[in-house]
């Protein structure tokens, strides 16, 4: 089912009679466009590297971001994957990893899959133009996301570049050498294809900044200063360099909204952390060991924010539990479809317009190893981590939101009733 995208417009019109003149107040349906979506990837990004959020006592310069959140919603508990292949196909699925196979990184997703971007583009009548740019990192193949029916695609494949400098650039399905910093090159590529645009249009623009190396972005992109640039100075303090690449994202980001026609006025803006922040950069309150890679809160609980065109709640933040497989059909939905919910994915879009909207009550998330399976399951309230080996991790989020307390250690009380309803809870989700 299609949601209409007429606005009603009330226009007073002077109708003549034979023997008098009477205005008379009509309604006119004036056709408005659906509006353009813009999903944005940020890689290996965690709420202690973005502004608007408590965790980190340093932070990166972004004021696009930083637009985005005080003219949108900031979005306090989102769960992702702990990497970053599970997190993308759990978007671009709605599933989870445990029903696609994409656990782990360099586990091929199924190219029998529905993509989001078919989806968008049967849910609209084939309204939407489509396409991915920059990281891919869901399979080797280079037509491969072109053949799951995104209309363009160009970026890499794989899950990084061993220089921002010099890589290997996929253009629907043909591989070319490029030496434009990667960054700017996707936000080019982002700009050029939405020039050519005739329809609304949905493009996932995945950076791969600020993910390794570590290096040092050019000095027009970012705040940090002038630092050297060797492996050895990289090494010893890597936390300004992981910054000037994200001020560098911030600022292509900027020159992409900039180059859209009518701005946020016709475009919506998702901007997500694909899963938490690199060990050799986390920030406390965050522990070394419950980085990326964790199913802890410093992997999993990344940052999210939307703003633009339909988003009517305006700077502020929202408490709600989300998980990654949401995306997809709150993007759906954002370009008309009547789906809310589909496979693992619960549509968070009534949130944008409506404090009160009905949300889910439970999320969950993955970490697979060489095969071996943990997860965790949580409440409004409380987390339980079951640990591949079958350790079992319960936290009081509402007073302890950084898990320094195991109250498996010491229960009373109805902690085993609140562990055994997380149980069935995990298991029910899987089935």
């Amino acid at each position: 089912m299609i949601k209409s995208f007429s606005t009603l417009a009330l226009i007073s019109l002077l109708i003549l009679s034979c023997d008098k003149q009477e205005a008379t107040e009509i309604a006119i349906i004036e056709e408005t466009p659906p509006s353009n979506i813009l999903f944005v990837i940020a890689d290996d990004m965690g709420k202690d590297a973005t502004p608007n959020y408590s965790e980190g006592q340093e932070k990166p310069q972004m004021p696009t971001l930083e637009m985005l959140a005080n003219s949108g919603i900031t979005f306090d508990n989102v769960w992702a994957y702990p990497v970053c292949s599970p997190t993308r196909a759990s978007i671009i699925t709605g599933k989870l990893g445990y029903h696609t196979g994409v656990l782990e990184v360099e586990q091929d997703i199924s190219l029998s899959e529905e993509s989001l971007h078919d989806f968008v583009k049967s849910q609209s009548n084939g309204a939407y133009d489509t396409a991915l740019i920059g990281k891919w990192h869901l399979s080797n193949n280079i037509t491969d996301p072109n053949n799951m029916g995104i209309d363009y695609f160009s970026g890499i494949i794989g899950g990084g570049v061993s220089s921002y400098t010099n890589w290997k650039e996929v253009t629907n399905g043909s591989r070319t050498d490029n030496t434009s910093y990667t960054t700017t090159a996707f936000s080019s590529s982002a700009i050029d294809w939405i020039s050519n645009r005739e329809k609304p249009w949905f493009l996932w623009l995945a950076f791969n900044a600020p993910h390794t190396p570590f290096h040092l972005a050019p000095a027009n992109l970012h705040q940090q200063g002038s630092l050297p640039s060797d492996d050895a100075s990289i090494a010893a303090n890597p936390l300004p360099y992981y910054f000037s690449a994200i001020e560098a994202l911030d600022k292509e980001l900027g020159r992409v909204i900039a180059a859209i026609p009518n701005g946020l006025e016709n475009t919506i803006v998702i901007f997500l952390g694909d899963n938490g922040t690199p060990s050799q950069v986390i920030q406390t309150p965050y522990r070394l060991r419950r980085a990326k890679g964790s199913i802890h809160q410093g992997g999993i609980n990344v940052p999210m924010v939307i703003a633009g065109a339909g988003v009517n709640r305006k700077g502020v933040r929202e408490t709600a539990l989300i998980q990654s497989t949401d995306l997809f059909t709150t993007i759906a939905q954002m370009a008309g479809a009547g789906i809310t919910e589909k496979h693992n994915s619960k549509s968070f879009y009534s949130l944008l317009n409506n404090a009160n909207a009905p949300t889910r009550a439970y999320a969950y998330a993955e970490k697979s190893l060489n095969g071996a399976v943990s997860y965790a399951v949580r409440d409004d309230e409380y987390k339980l981590i079951v640990e591949d080996d079958g350790t079992e991790l319960l936290y009081n989020l509402s007073n302890d939101a950084y898990e320094n307390t195991n109250l498996l250690n010491n229960p009373s009380g109805g902690v085993e009733t609140i562990k055994y309803t997380l149980l069935e809870e995990a298991a029910r989700i899987r089935n």
